[in-house]
């Protein structure tokens, strides 16, 4: 009895490390200690906000994965219709490629090691200079990869949690200050919940989650597990996991929230980390912080541009894996010279728009076992979601085109006739009632096949 209860929790523990790992990455770093400088005293209410997306969101795409026996993202939309299952794989993809998230994991180092080291005007040469070697390196050990790749995530990134939980330590024993002085920013003075639900956008877990999640599901498969033992062993495992990125969040958002005592609020998480490290640590700590933080995000590029290659290659047969890693590569060096700032600036209206589609998809799918998976009830789910979630887009696009008449427009309708739009659940209610209008036609197609 004793033995089995050992498999299964090493069973289990194998999952949890397998979704620890693939959530993992450097650039979510950056994200919960800027949310922590920003909600101040209100950091509670912000951090079950920031948790309930960041963590729980992608528990529950890999769950829906699970439960639908999908094969990727593309399976799990195929209900909506083939057209609408490739083009959001494809927008997913290069939201987390090319577009975002690879780009992301060159400037967050640099953000926190090299960018507070150079005066204003040596920025832009450092900045091209640090992500052109960047990618030159992630290009070749996605090309070669192998024992390098596995030294690089089995000893390095360990090395970075070990720092972290070294800071941790430090921070719990030595606090910069009460949770409860700093103030916070106007947004989260009144919705720090709703703001912090959002903010946790930003890590693209529940992304990521629809696009790697079939290799959990894979892995669990392959243990002998029949479809319902696996969908639990699925839940228990990705719940440990899960349960680990959720307790590194709380303590990066605890040394943003009292890092206010001893620095002012800086534009991103990257900057104040950096400081942190510095408190505690000195210099040494800087360092080790710059060189770990780099190694951790070059593993994250590299899983990035080979899936991202290695799917398109698969859709797209006649361009070869080698080009599409080529074009990732150089795109993504090309964004990434944009600076961490201006991605997560210009990456908000895109998470604003296909955030909604892939929550009210993974709901959905998650329930689908009561409906048959009907494709009326995905149809007018989605479909319905899809206009405040373009208008969503349209009222977070950059200052430099909020200006514009059309942008004006559509973002003043939307303030006035899209309920909860101000807080950034306008597709709530539109997800709602699509959902219980596919149920009613499902019901109302299957009377009329009864007859």
């Amino acid at each position: 009895m004793m033995n089995v209860r050992w498999q299964r929790g090493r069973t289990y523990l194998v999952i949890g490390s397998l979704v620890f790992g693939m959530l993992f990455g450097a650039g979510n770093l950056v994200f919960p200690v800027h949310l922590g400088q920003l909600a101040g005293a209100n950091w509670g209410p912000a951090a079950a906000g920031f948790i309930s997306s960041g963590v729980l969101l992608p528990l529950l795409a890999l769950l829906a994965l699970s439960v639908t026996r999908s094969r990727g993202l593309f399976d799990l939309a195929r209900p909506v219709g083939d057209w609408f299952a490739l083009v959001f794989l494809v927008m997913v993809h290069a939201t987390i490629g090319p577009l975002c998230a690879t780009p992301r994991t060159a400037t967050v180092p640099y953000a926190i090691g090299i960018a507070p080291t150079l005066p204003a005007k040596m920025q832009s040469l450092g900045l091209a200079l640090f992500t052109g070697a960047f990618f030159l390196v992630t290009y070749f050990f996605s090309v070669k990869s192998g024992r390098v790749t596995e030294i690089i995530g089995k000893v390095l990134n360990p090395a970075f949690l070990v720092m972290l939980l070294v800071v941790f330590l430090l921070a719990f024993s030595r606090p910069m200050g009460k949770l409860s002085t700093p103030h916070p920013t106007n947004d989260y003075l009144t919705q720090p919940l709703a703001n912090g639900f959002l903010q946790g956008y930003n890590t693209m877990d529940a992304l990521a989650m629809l696009i790697f999640g079939v290799t959990v599901v894979a892995a669990v498969q392959q243990m002998g597990f029949d479809h319902r033992a696996s969908s639990l062993v699925t839940a228990k495992g990705g719940l440990i996991g899960i349960l680990g990125i959720g307790v590194l969040y709380l303590g990066l958002i605890y040394l943003g929230t009292t890092g206010r005592n001893q620095f002012a609020l800086a534009t991103n998480g990257g900057t104040t980390l950096n400081q942190v490290a510095h408190y505690y640590l000195g210099t040494f700590g800087n360092s080790l912080l710059l060189a770990l933080a780099t190694v951790t995000c070059l593993t994250t590029a590299m899983g990035l541009v080979i899936a991202f290659s290695q799917d398109f290659h698969q859709r797209f047969p006649q361009i070869s894996y080698k080009i599409f890693l080529r074009l990732n590569c150089l795109l993504s060096f090309l964004i990434a010279n944009l600076g961490l700032d201006q991605i997560v600036t210009w990456s908000t209206p895109v998470l604003m728009f296909l955030y909604p589609l892939a929550i009210v998809l993974i709901c959905v799918a998650l329930a689908s076992p009561l409906f048959g998976r009907a494709p009326v009830v995905y149809r007018w789910a989605l479909g319905l979601t899809v206009i405040p979630a373009f208008f969503a887009l349209v009222a977070n696009v950059p200052p430099a085109l909020q200006g514009w008449p059309v942008s004006r427009l559509l973002t003043g309708w939307a303030e006035q006739h899209l309920p909860l739009f101000a807080t950034g659940f306008a597709w709530l209610p539109f997800a709602l009632v699509g959902t219980a209008i596919g149920l009613a036609v499902r019901q109302y197609q299957r009377y009329n096949a009864g007859k």
